[in-house]
């Protein structure tokens, strides 16, 4: 069995504001939800639905 590389026990977990984490996801999902809609609207087109 493998052992970590660092056995500190004095760690902290690490806190993300919640804000930052929200503008992460709105920064990919916007352009991501945008790019969906296109690609839908365009294969419903093409598709004749």
């Amino acid at each position: 069995m493998s052992t970590p590389a660092s056995t500190s026990t004095d760690q902290q977990p690490s806190h993300t504001p919640t804000g930052l984490i929200a503008f992460a996801w709105a920064l990919v999902g916007i352009p991501l939800a945008y790019g969906l809609y296109n690609t839908v609207k365009a294969a419903s087109a093409l598709f004749g639905a």
